[in-house]
């Protein structure tokens, strides 16, 4: 990694996912090898991530750009009142672990301590919140992918 606080938090992520899974981790090799392979795992994963994003990036700098400005900031705007709507529609807890997740950018797991909730409620109510947002927003899919908020 090339960012130095990235590797830290990647290999505290490591640390604390094993801690999460002691009970049920089996351990084959020396625990040296493992961590090992664990963080340049987990590494090699964030690194494929970002190379997508900004393979994606690029791609709706091309498509945005066929698109007149005024045009797309009215999609945008009329893109935006839709997904604050289908956030606020979400139920309660769905909506908190949604915007905690997506827009105070917390991990399951700081989420489930936040909340006093287990992190497989965490990851259940996200992927409640996730499949009600696809079904709320089914309709704006190329608006999403015209105006690029569909990262929000």
């Amino acid at each position: 990694m090339k960012d130095k606080d990235e590797a830290e938090e990647i290999t505290q992520n490591v640390f604390v996912t094993m801690w999460e899974k002691r009970t049920s981790l089996a351990i084959e090799t020396s625990i040296d090898s493992y961590l090992f392979r664990a963080v340049r795992n987990a590494s090699l994963n964030k690194i494929k991530h970002q190379k997508v994003r900004q393979d994606y990036s690029a791609e709706q700098v091309a498509i945005s750009s066929t698109v007149e400005p005024s045009t797309q900031l009215t999609l945008k705007n009329e893109l935006q009142k839709q997904i604050n709507e289908a956030i606020e529609s979400l139920p309660e807890q769905c909506r908190i672990i949604f915007k905690l997740s997506r827009f105070e950018e917390l991990k399951y797991a700081e989420i489930a301590d936040h909340m006093n909730l287990s992190v497989k409620t965490v990851e259940n109510q996200m992927g409640k919140a996730l499949r009600i947002m696809r079904e709320k927003l089914k309709d704006y899919l190329v608006l999403l992918i015209i105006t690029g908020l569909w990262a929000f």
